[in-house]
């Protein structure tokens, strides 16, 4: 079913396209167009709009599923803090969260002025296995885009504002980057973001179990560093998905900031949406 919530993420892309294609026009070859900053401010009420929480919105219980990584992790842009956790609502993100390998002995590099831009062998996160969090099968599998470097610095986060709106105008795919889902059945889907070129090891179609491991942690897509994005949603497709709540089993839901280690991934307990037993999101 589209709405406007669906399909305002193509709406701000038209108007952010139009926006461009007449400021080129106006740049090179002197043809005023005022409608350019009508397109540009309509993209942004837009965005706006979109990534406002729906009216009367219940989620649903929190899905508890088993962790996606093991090791030493750092939470960020947790939606223990907050929801929207990444700003909008767009891409069946309500819930998503950020993760970043962080190993006790502080190797991964801080954010800071210099050097702009590391290879991302220099981040523990890169390579890192990503594990199924629950019995499923693959909807789908991509791995061609190539990782970029960090954009991990005062410098190149001016540069990754810019290819982040250029990355939305060309469409999920390329925000999104290397990605895995996994439907989880009863219209639930686990989705796994920015994972690494060529590290597949699953196909669609495959049946995945707890723990399996479906590819490595990358550097693709609207990334500013090797991380673990993943998220929960009512739609194979993000463009027309809603996100839904998770908890991590023995881990729950880490707040911006927190540090936590997550063991070899386990099957998920009872599924809270049947036990009518939830753990706060």
């Amino acid at each position: 079913m589209y709405t406007f919530r669906t399909i305002a993420p193509a709406l701000a892309r038209t108007c952010w396209t139009a926006f461009l294609a007449l400021a080129v026009l106006e740049t090179f070859y002197g043809i005023p167009s005022f409608l350019a900053w009508v397109f540009l401010l309509s993209g942004v009420v837009i965005k706006y709009v979109s990534a406002r929480p729906p009216r009367n919105r219940e989620y649903p219980p929190p899905l508890e599923v088993a962790p996606p990584v093991i090791g030493r992790w750092l939470a960020m842009n947790s939606p223990a803090d907050k929801v929207p956790s990444h700003g909008t609502h767009g891409y069946g993100q309500s819930h998503a969260i950020d993760i970043v390998a962080e190993p006790a002995d502080g190797s991964r590099p801080a954010f800071g002025w210099w050097p702009p831009s590391l290879p991302n062998r220099d981040f523990p996160a890169f390579g890192a296995p990503l594990l199924a969090v629950a019995e499923g099968t693959v909807v789908s599998a991509r791995d061609t885009q190539r990782d970029h470097r960090s954009r991990n610095s005062w410098p190149a986060l001016a540069y990754l504002l810019i290819e982040g709106l250029l990355r939305d105008i060309a469409g999920p795919h390329r925000v999104i980057g290397n990605h895995v889902t996994i439907d989880l059945g009863e219209g639930r889907y686990a989705l796994y973001a920015h994972v690494r070129r060529g590290s597949l090891r699953v196909r669609e179609g495959d049946r995945v179990t707890p723990g399996q491991p479906l590819a490595e942690c990358g550097n693709t897509g609207n990334s500013s560093e090797p991380h673990v994005h993943f998220q929960l949603m009512d739609h194979p497709d993000p463009r027309h998905a809603q996100g839904i709540p998770f908890t991590w089993t023995g881990v729950g839901v880490p707040a911006n900031a927190e540090t936590f280690t997550s063991p070899a991934s386990a099957p998920a307990t009872e599924d809270p949406a049947r036990s009518g037993t939830a753990s706060a999101g």
